[in-house]
């Protein structure tokens, strides 16, 4: 019979090596963990212009639409341009940024609280001679955070595509936000209305047409899906009204 000593020692081997070759496996797969997430993201701009690709295409179609990469601040200036390789103005490309994290600095400097001056990526797409802007979206679902792209035509107004995402909603509820079926009711939508004032787009449970929203203003909600489909709604108020200033600056030029 072994000795408690032996046990304890034999133990205390056997943790260590366990972690010391899971510690070698996270190191080593790292680099191709952010690679697939990289190109997840990619999959996803190209995707709200309606640009399907693979993960082995996403790459050379990224380089082949997204003609310019825009970084704004909250007073709508571009503070950095990226295109063809090369900054025209600043340092910092807009694929670069968190959003989720300028989104919460936007949220503490609403609150009086103090941070970072947050700033907001834009992507410039060209297909067939047509000029597409793309918002990234970053919210909340039910059961975590859901995200997404919103591509606007060059009137900076009308929606052209959106593609969305999810954590962990439920399948056949919250997680049709990521199906067409959701998606495609979406083109043609707009997020200003005739005066001009930003409206965003509303995800309306019980259906638009049963509602007294605009019907360009708004799609249907998710059957049993509806604090995702809030979620939606939020997610594209809060961050497509971070644009208004910078849509606005480039209609008066």
């Amino acid at each position: 019979m072994y000795s408690n000593g032996y046990i304890f020692r034999y133990a205390s081997i056997m943790v260590i090596l366990v972690a010391a070759i899971l510690s070698a496996a996270a190191i080593l797969l790292q680099p191709a963990q952010e690679r697939n997430v990289k190109i997840e993201k990619i999959q996803d701009i190209l995707k709200s212009a309606n640009i399907q690709s693979t993960p082995s295409t996403a790459e050379k179609l990224y380089e082949q639409y997204i003609v310019k990469e825009i970084v704004i601040n909250s007073a709508g200036e571009e503070i950095g341009v990226y295109a063809g390789g090369i900054f025209e103005t600043g340092n910092r490309r807009a694929f670069d940024v968190d959003l989720k994290t300028e989104l919460k600095a936007k949220h503490l400097k609403a609150q009086g609280k103090p941070a970072q001056e947050p700033v907001y990526p834009l992507f410039v797409c060209k297909k067939d001679n047509e000029l597409f802007y793309i918002i990234p979206l970053q919210g909340v679902g039910l059961w975590g955070p859901i995200w997404g792209n919103m591509a606007l035509k060059d009137d900076f107004n009308t929606v052209a595509g959106v593609s969305f995402g999810h954590k962990g909603e439920t399948p056949g509820l919250g997680a049709e936000i990521a199906t067409e079926i959701f998606t495609e009711q979406f083109p043609s939508k707009t997020i200003f209305n005739v005066e001009g004032k930003f409206e965003s787009i509303q995800v309306v449970k019980g259906g638009v047409a049963n509602s007294n929203i605009n019907p360009v203003h708004g799609v249907d909600a998710i059957s049993g899906g509806t604090i995702t489909s809030n979620g939606v709604s939020a997610m594209l108020k809060d961050c497509l009204e971070n644009y208004v200033t910078y849509i606005k600056n480039q209609k008066a030029i």
